[in-house]
């Protein structure tokens, strides 16, 4: 049997695979959505970085060796929203977009300092009482409108504004 318990890879060896090639992510917008299917708000996590520096991130993780695309996402939204947030995941797994991120900037508009990485992205219907875990200091609901002003892209590292921006276009967001 595979084993799948996080820590799949040892830090040494996460770090020789970075190094080696892209790493598999997956990436959740958490929306609360109204009876018609409009996304009325955004979850946006507020995380410390290892810098000490304080950013807003989306629900994010990597998919383990021998784990279902489907199984990362829930095993993350859970891990960063809470046992009782009642995501919603997709019918069909085909993400919005795929982000790449490089260790290099200006490849793309998402950057790793650590790797290469992919990673699927979906927006995700959430309906329960979300309480973030782990390391994720807060969990702040915005109107769409909210989550593209300057102020709050300005807060979000690596791309994960610009991805934030698909998601909301994808969603048929008018902002």
């Amino acid at each position: 049997m595979t084993e799948t318990t996080p820590g799949w890879l040892s830090s040494d060896d996460l770090e020789q695979a970075r190094a080696q090639m892209p790493i598999l992510y997956v990436e959740a917008v958490p929306v609360r959505v109204d009876d018609s299917g409009e996304v009325t708000s955004v979850g946006l996590l507020l995380r410390i970085g290892p810098g000490g520096t304080v950013s807003r991130t989306l629900v994010s993780g990597r998919v383990l060796h021998h784990e279902r695309v489907r199984d990362a996402l829930l095993r993350h939204l859970e891990k960063d929203l809470g046992p009782v947030a009642l995501p919603r995941v997709p019918a069909s797994l085909q993400p919005f977009t795929v982000a790449e991120y490089f260790p290099t900037q200006g490849i793309t508009p998402f950057h790793d300092p650590r790797q290469h990485a992919v990673s699927l992205a979906y927006i995700v219907p959430v309906t329960g009482d979300c309480r973030p875990r782990q390391d994720a200091l807060d969990l702040v609901w915005f109107t769409p409108q909210e989550a593209v002003s300057r102020a709050v892209q300005s807060e979000m590292p690596g791309g994960h504004g610009v991805l934030l921006k698909q998601a909301l276009a994808h969603a048929g967001c008018v902002i």
